[in-house]
C-alpha cells in the first residue's frame, strides 16, 4: 500500500531543483511554506495553526516514507489525528478548573510521568523500526518521533514547556536530516528551533490568556 501511495504521489517527489547537489521536490518546497505559516499561527496560540499542521503533516509523511524513515512518516499521519484533536482543545478544550483553556505551566509530577513514558517509548519503536521495516536509522529515527508526540500533546493542552520540546526535537532533526540529505527540511528545522525559542518567549508572555491580542 506505501508503494502505491508513493507511486500516485511521484508528480509531487520529483525535483523542483537542486540544493548543494541534492535534489529537491516540489513536496518538500511546499510543505516547508506550510510549515512555517503553521509555527506562526502557533506562537500566537491560532486555531487555524492545526489545519495548516494536518496539511504539512500529509505533505511530510509522503517525503519520509521516499526516504525511508518510517518513524517520521508514521509520526506525521499520527499528527493528522493529533491536529484534529488539538484544533478542538484550542477551540472548545477546559482547563483544570473548567475554565477555557489558556497558556500555562505544567506540573513536576506530570513532567516527570511525560519524561518517563517518552524515554520508555524511545527503545520500544526503535526496536518495531528495527525488525518491522527497512529503516536504516531505527534509535535516531525513533527518538525525534516519540518526543513529537509528547510535544504535541504538550502544545494541545497549551503547556508552555511544548517549546522547550520542540527546540529539541528540532535540533535533532537538523542532524538526522541532514544525515539523509534532506536540505530543505534541515533549513526548516534549524528554523523551527529558533522559532521555538521565539514561541517560548512569547507564550510566557502569555500565560493566563487564551491567544494573542
Amino acid at each position: 500500500m506505501l508503494q502505491s501511495l508513493l507511486a500516485a504521489a511521484h508528480p509531487l517527489l520529483v525535483p523542483a531543483f537542486s540544493a548543494w547537489g541534492v535534489p529537491v521536490t516540489w513536496i518538500e518546497v511546499v510543505a516547508f511554506a506550510v510549515s512555517l505559516w503553521m509555527v506562526g499561527c502557533e506562537m500566537r496560540v491560532h486555531p487555524l495553526a492545526w489545519p495548516l499542521a494536518m496539511l504539512s503533516s500529509l505533505m511530510y509523511a509522503l517525503l519520509f516514507a521516499d526516504s525511508k524513515l518510517y518513524g517520521e512518516a508514521s509520526l506525521q499521519l499520527f499528527f493528522v489525528a493529533m491536529s484534529a484533536w488539538g484544533w478542538w482543545q484550542w477551540l472548545r478544550g477546559r482547563g483544570a478548573g473548567g475554565g477555557a483553556l489558556v497558556v500555562h505551566t505544567l506540573s513536576r509530577r506530570t513532567s516527570f510521568v511525560a519524561l518517563v513514558l517518552t524515554l520508555l517509548a524511545w527503545p520500544l519503536l526503535a526496536e518495531v523500526l528495527k525488525h518491522f521495516t527497512d529503516s536504516t536509522v531505527p534509535w535516531l529515527d525513533a527518538l525525534p518521533t516519540v518526543g513529537s508526540i509528547l510535544g504535541t500533546w504538550l502544545l494541545g493542552r497549551k503547556f508552555i514547556e511544548n517549546w522547550w520540546t520542540w527546540i529539541a526535537v528540532n535540533v535533532f532533526s537538523v542532524a538526522l536530516f541532514g544525515y539523509k540529505q534532506l536540505w530543505l527540511t534541515v533549513i526548516l528545522y534549524a528554523l523551527f528551533a529558533a522559532l521555538s525559542w521565539a514561541g517560548l518567549r512569547s507564550w510566557k508572555a502569555l500565560e493566563g490568556r487564551g491567544a494573542a491580542a
